[in-house]
Formats: C-alpha cells, structure tokens, sequence
C-alpha cells in the first residue's frame, strides 16, 4: 500500500515516515499540497493524510485540487491540530480524519482499516 503523507512540519513527516516504513508500507512525503499533487501525479498513492493547515498550497485547497483532477482518487484522511478535526474534515469531504498530536496506535489503525477495505467508524 502506498502512502502519501503531507505535512509541513519535517519533525511529523519523518517521524510518520518511518513509523509507516517500519510496517511495511511504501510512503512517500510532501511539505505542502502543491509538492503533494506532483508526488501524487508521478505515483498514485492508495491513501493520503494530509494536514490542513500548510503554506504554499493548504489541505483544503489540495483536497478540491486533487479530486477535480480525472483518474481513480486515493481516500484522504485529514490531520488537523484543531479541535474540530471531524468538522474540518466533513466541510472538505475528506474520508477521515485525526487530530494531532495524535496517537500513532490510532493512525496505524486507521491506515490498517483502509488497507483491508473497511470503512472507518
């Protein structure tokens, strides 16, 4: 299962990086939505989490960029340090979505429910 995990924050993006790694997924990284729809484009990814709130090219505007292009659509999952990550989410249709900081427990099962197909509560 490939991953594209977005985020400004170098610290996150390593850190989500490797945890994914070491589980055996292959992930690839992008430090705002513009550098995202590129990766994104030169290798699909089968999952995105992508944080909201970035320079350049925020999660929102990623979001309706991404989808408005033609082609399958990876499920995206929104990462937002606000309190109200599940109406952020709803307001951007996003798949799901986490609240950071995060558990990596809870991102890992999150990733796990969509690589099995399952939809997530």
């Amino acid at each position: 299962m490939r991953i594209l995990v977005v985020d400004d924050d170098p610290r996150i993006l390593a850190l989500v990086r490797e945890l994914l790694i070491g589980e055996g997924y292959e992930v690839t990284t992008a430090c705002d939505g513009a550098c995202a729809l590129q990766s994104a484009a030169q290798s699909p990814p089968d999952l995105i989490l992508v944080d909201l709130r970035m320079p350049v090219m925020d999660g929102r505007e990623f979001t309706r960029t991404y989808r408005a292009q033609p082609g399958p659509h990876a499920p995206i999952i929104a990462v937002t340090a606000t309190g109200e990550a599940d109406t952020m989410a709803s307001i951007i249709e996003a798949d799901g979505w986490l609240t950071k900081p995060y558990d990596l427990d809870c991102l890992l099962a999150l990733v796990r429910r969509y690589e099995q197909g399952e939809e997530p509560p």
